[in-house]
């Protein structure tokens, strides 16, 4: 039990804080902190549920009043009540719709000579009415540390043990801490089921059974179902070009290690032509700092309900906290955070808000991949130096890498990329983003399937010639966005990084 936690909820009780809200799912671990701070506070201690009335906890024995099922009963003795008492009411907050209850409840809070402290135990309190919300404090049970969450695996694999005829877990140290780190910010009950569910499963603790205690945790974290957990990142080696943004990851790589004292980098902001690369940047980044990848959907953020759109976007940020070290990936920034969206009742403001907040305060190793198209449309806050450590623009593909990423996509539907000429072939797709690339392996595998024959060179290239791609028929707005990049962000598939100006000036070479 923490410390913090008992000197905390004393001081509440001893300035006498009529009204504490505490807002949990693990109601018996808050019940026993109040049983561990009562003696210090000269209090006694009652706790009320509508299943068992009203019950004295701090006596060696239960002392139980049936007659107080009824909500509005148990209010009426409570404010008669003289001896200066701590009230648990457990899940009173529905019965606070009848403005009855609530009377009673800002009568007693009123009380000040008394100096009782009622508190709300609930999982959920956010609708709690108007005329008490200004009297009322909240307070929040810490989560597990490290210790105590190695501490809880233990006691699971002592059990499977003591359930095995003392067959002994199978474990290494490096799998323990693993699990041990990625538990943390689960409650203890939660902490206890996912590690059991590692142990029992198999007997052992396995660097393999971390990516499934991830997503299970994920699972439990993700409230708003406006987040998804990606399973699939992007080896390098699937990735044509992106040079110089692979680089900067790779010298960064070794800041999400917890054994070295490095400060992990907040995030990068991806911005460049449609279909580039930019979300296999992202994806890229969660393979090669290997840490989970996190989409947040700005789609699904927004809400018709006011207010819930603030709040689904501070849960998502803040289960991404909880799940770190991970990679955030915000697709498409410019349609959730866009500037001149006047209409929508200043929601978008508020979540800019929020978001920056976030960013300004975040330290829990939650690197940040934010991904835009129509850079113009990001509010100017966002751009501001150290709002990401760096920028990075996403071109279209040179000769050179166009011929990657086409090897890329042959192999991955199994051609051989030696049987084809894919010098010709990159200077055939002249302007063809990766994706086009991509797209016109696809639609020659098919014209080769109708005239039963393998795919080769000229398949290819026919193809190709019959595409006219993105850049010539939005050729203005692609001028327009290599003239804000220029001189602002860094070329993201430069050969190296040295020289070139980004928002945090002309960078030199860390080798």
């Amino acid at each position: 039990m923490s410390q913090t936690d008992q000197h905390d909820l004393a001081v509440l009780i001893r300035r006498q804080s009529p009204l504490i809200l505490l807002e949990t799912l693990e109601e018996k671990r808050a019940v026993a902190v109040f049983e561990a701070v009562i003696s210090q506070t000269w209090r006694t201690l009652y706790q009320w549920s509508v299943a068992d009335g009203l019950t004295r906890l701090d006596l060696d024995f239960a002392e139980q009043a049936a007659s107080d099922l009824d909500a509005t009963a148990v209010l009426r003795r409570i404010r008669e009540a003289k001896e200066r008492s701590v009230f648990l009411l457990l899940d009173l907050h529905p019965y606070l719709k009848d403005p009855i209850n609530t009377r009673l409840l800002r009568e007693i809070c009123q009380q000040g000579t008394v100096g009782h402290s009622v508190v709300l135990i609930s999982p959920e309190l956010e609708a709690l009415p108007t005329a008490l919300r200004h009297i009322s404090v909240r307070f929040t049970l810490s989560m597990p540390d490290a210790d105590a969450i190695e501490k809880l695996v233990k006691e699971e694999a002592y059990a499977w043990s003591r359930d095995h005829g003392g067959q002994r877990v199978t474990v290494s140290r490096n799998a323990l801490n693993l699990l041990a780190k990625n538990l943390c910010g689960l409650t203890l009950r939660d902490a206890r089921r996912l590690a059991r569910a590692a142990i029992f499963d198999d007997g052992a603790i396995r660097d393999s059974d971390i990516p499934e205690v991830m997503r299970a945790k994920f699972d439990l974290l993700n409230n708003s179902g406006v987040l998804s957990y990606e399973l699939e990142t992007a080896h390098a080696d699937e990735v044509g070009g992106l040079r110089a943004y692979r680089t900067w990851l790779e010298q960064r790589r070794v800041a999400f290690n917890r054994d070295i004292d490095l400060e992990a980098p907040k995030g990068v902001l991806l911005m460049g032509v449609q279909g580039c690369g930019k979300s296999l940047g992202a994806r890229v980044a969660a393979h090669m700092l290997g840490i989970p990848l996190l989409r947040l959907d700005f789609g699904a953020v927004y809400n018709k309900f006011h207010g819930e759109t603030e709040r689904n976007i501070r849960e998502s940020l803040q289960s991404a906290s909880l799940m770190a070290p991970c990679v955030l990936w915000l697709d498409e920034l410019e349609k959730g955070l866009a500037t001149g969206a006047a209409e929508d009742g200043g929601t978008s403001q508020r979540v800019l808000g929020t978001v920056l907040t976030w960013m300004s305060e975040q330290r829990d190793g939650v690197f940040l991949v934010a991904t835009a198209n129509q850079v113009h449309r990001l509010p100017p806050e966002l751009m501001r130096k150290g709002r990401f450590d760096e920028v990075f623009f996403v071109d279209l593909p040179e000769p050179d890498v166009r011929a990657d990423i086409l090897a890329v996509h042959l192999r991955k539907r199994h051609c051989e990329p030696s049987q084809f000429d894919l010098a010709a072939l990159a200077m055939a797709s002249d302007g063809f983003s990766g994706a086009e690339l991509e797209q016109a392996v696809v639609s020659a595998l098919y014209s080769a399937h109708a005239r039963e024959c393998a795919l080769n060179t000229p398949l290819l290239a026919a193809e190709m010639q019959r595409t006219k791609p993105l850049s010539v028929l939005r050729a203005e707005e692609l001028a327009a966005l290599r003239g804000w990049a220029a001189g602002r962000a860094v070329p993201a598939d430069a050969s190296d990084l040295v020289g070139h100006a980004g928002p945090l000036g002309t960078l030199q070479s860390e080798a």
